[in-house]
């Protein structure tokens, strides 16, 4: 195994404090304890036409080891690489095990990567198999396989997929390996014996706001220390039920599904994001992660409904809004609820905060959230709703999970305090760095780079940029990259400002630019559905998002919007212009990262015309 040269000088080790007496040594072990343990007959759940079909402990198990067994058949040996390029599903999470039974390292591919991307990373890691959701998944990326000499097989999840010649189907797999297991039956515990904890146990590459991805190596220990430490205080036990819905190559899901099936929970798949909705009613979790987005559009969503279905329901809406955030602020300052306020939120709560519940399915103890900043207003309204958000910050670079509030320590505006055995602390230039038995091994195949993420001491520089309060809590203000500085010499900020923005109902997405220029201005896609309303209301004439966006009534509305949400920011921060887009900003059209992360250096030469003239017509004016 090669690729991690040149970490060993930088990256600083930790001795990890153990929280449980018989804690797994790899994450093989994490499900080969957790079938014994449990025994969970509805251990893994997935959608087949209009039914939960179950599969038990003591079939994922056996599954994951056929899997493993299957593999070495084909010839892979402990630190080899497999890709899995699909949806979440339980052939994913089955697939994954059996690699790490055995020290096959796996590296997951976002599903909405562009080919040229996903070629890159079957490269660059030296994918010996490649994984498939279907024949449709092939389709679309199969141009670029005859250019990855690596890869020797295709396994299809999906049974329908057309046979090729070098492929196979996951269930040909399977009997591969039941059959070496009839015919070697100690050769699986040998080969898992071998497996160490600081093995490498994948290589996620990161979305890449800047610059090409990196392969982050992260390894057993790693993963299964945030696994163990970041949950330590929450009140979880067996009898909870989780909705997976974010993706399984993003680390939090994944982290979050090894946290799910050590505790012996029952999980259940999404079946797609079109279908959460059905899904959440379905299935009714207690337990529900997802980024912030998901509870933007939630309530957005749920304001754009009352608002057009009446004047007095978009009234009613609003006055429900604001008892559930002074409720919540009574809460977090820990005082009292006054009388009149506490029957306010008893009528609220039948008129409105009761169908925030039901979205969620009714049963919820918490939401945890992370992977992008959750603004104020959205943890207020919601905790004051009683959908309780914790939010927590990390990277794919710690494992994820680096700092989280959680049900005993919480507090609003923060990511929480450091989990066990991680430590941070705050560079002279505000950058965050982390400490910690969840940090990387490095980048692969770039120790330049592994170098550069590292103090000359060892702790890890998160490129965010933040500040630890007295209480302890860590507090995110943006990051470090993307700060930019005004032709007057002011350093902005970007992130916090554009949260402020997206509490208009009327605004979509929001980017700030401004860097080397005289103010800041923002480029704006609105939420046609509730600006369409707005216009017929007002008697604006319009026959397409594009005449929406041109029209100087609705900018100026716009404009007006993101002036009433932005008093309290100092002079030089203000928007002073605006530009109103009619197409979202997508992964497929490069904008975002597969995590939904803005990718601002290509939004900004994408739309470098309009920005140009932004500040052009300011000029004139």
């Amino acid at each position: 195994m090669t690729g991690n040269i040149g970490f060993e000088t930088r990256r600083k080790r930790v001795e990890r404090i153990p929280l449980l007496e018989s804690e797994p040594r790899t994450i093989g072990e994490l499900f080969r304890q957790a079938a014994s343990k449990y025994k969970n007959p509805t251990a893994l759940n997935y959608k087949l036409g209009d039914k939960w079909v179950p599969i038990s402990s003591e079939q994922m198990l056996e599954r994951a080891e056929n899997i493993a067994l299957g593999l070495y058949e084909l010839g892979l040996r402990k630190g080899d690489r497999i890709a899995i390029l699909s949806a979440n599903s339980p052939d994913w999470t089955l697939t994954d095990a059996g690699c790490q039974m055995i020290g096959i390292i796996d590296v997951p591919i976002y599903t909405t990567l562009a080919s040229e991307s996903v070629k890159y990373i079957l490269n660059d890691a030296g994918v010996r198999i490649l994984f498939l959701q279907n024949g449709e998944a092939y389709e679309r990326i199969k141009e670029v396989l005859n250019e990855c000499p690596s890869v020797e097989k295709i396994v299809f999840f999906d049974s329908r997929a057309q046979k090729l010649e070098s492929s196979l189907f996951i269930s040909e797999l399977e009997t591969f390996g039941k059959n070496l297991k009839t015919a070697q039956p100690d050769l699986l515990r040998d080969l898992e014996e071998a497996v160490r904890s600081d093995d490498l146990a994948t290589l996620i590459y990161t979305s890449g706001t800047t610059g090409e991805p990196k392969g982050v190596m992260l390894t057993h220990s790693n993963i299964l220390s945030n696994v163990i430490d970041a949950v330590e205080k929450f009140d979880l036990s067996e009898r909870e039920i989780p909705l997976s819905v974010l993706p399984l190559s993003h680390v939090f899901e994944r982290s979050a599904m090894y946290t799910y099936i050590f505790n012996g929970m029952s999980v259940y798949y999404a079946e797609s994001i079109e279908k959460v909705p059905d899904n959440l009613q379905e299935v009714k979790p207690t337990i529900f992660v997802g980024v912030p987005r998901i509870f933007e559009k939630v309530y957005l969503k749920a304001k754009e409904r009352a608002a057009t279905e009446s004047s007095l329901k978009g009234k009613i809406f609003d006055w429900a809004i604001r008892v559930a955030k002074d409720y919540a602020m009574k809460i977090e300052k820990k005082e009292s609820i006054p009388f009149i306020l506490s029957i306010k939120h008893s009528i609220a709560d039948k008129l409105v905060f009761s169908k925030f519940r039901a979205f969620f399915g009714g049963r919820l103890k918490y939401c945890i959230t992370g992977g992008a900043a959750l603004s104020d207003e959205i943890y207020l309204i919601f905790n004051g709703a009683g959908v309780r958000i914790m939010q927590g910050y990390g990277l794919t670079e710690t494992s994820p999970v680096v700092s989280t509030n959680n049900p005993i320590e919480n507090k609003l505006g923060t990511v929480g305090k450091p989990i066990r055995n991680v430590q941070v602390r705050i560079a002279s230039d505000g950058e965050i760095e982390v400490v910690g038995p969840n940090v990387m091994l490095g980048y692969y195949n770039k120790p330049e780079a592994t170098r550069e993420a590292f103090t000359e001491d060892g702790w890890f520089k998160t490129g965010d940029i933040g500040e630890i309060d007295e209480e302890g809590f860590l507090k995110i203000t943006d990051r470090k990259k993307e700060l930019f500085k005004t032709s007057g010499g002011k350093y902005i900020a970007p992130a916090p400002i554009e949260q402020k923005i997206k509490a208009s109902i009327y605004v979509n997405q929001v980017v700030l630019v401004g860097n080397e220029r005289k103010f800041p201005a923002a480029l704006v896609v609105p939420n046609f559905d509730a600006l369409k309303h707005y216009a017929e209301s007002n008697r604006i004439e319009f026959s397409s998002k594009a005449d929406l966006c041109q029209n100087k009534k609705i900018i100026e509305f716009i404009q007006s919007e993101i002036d009433a949400l932005t008093t309290d920011l100092s002079r030089y921060e203000k928007i002073k212009r605006i530009a109103l887009l009619d197409k979202e900003f997508t992964v497929e059209g490069g904008e975002l990262t597969p995590t939904l992360k803005i990718k601002r250096r290509v939004i900004e030469e994408k739309y470098r015309d309009v920005i140009d003239k932004i500040y052009r017509e300011a000029e004139k004016s």
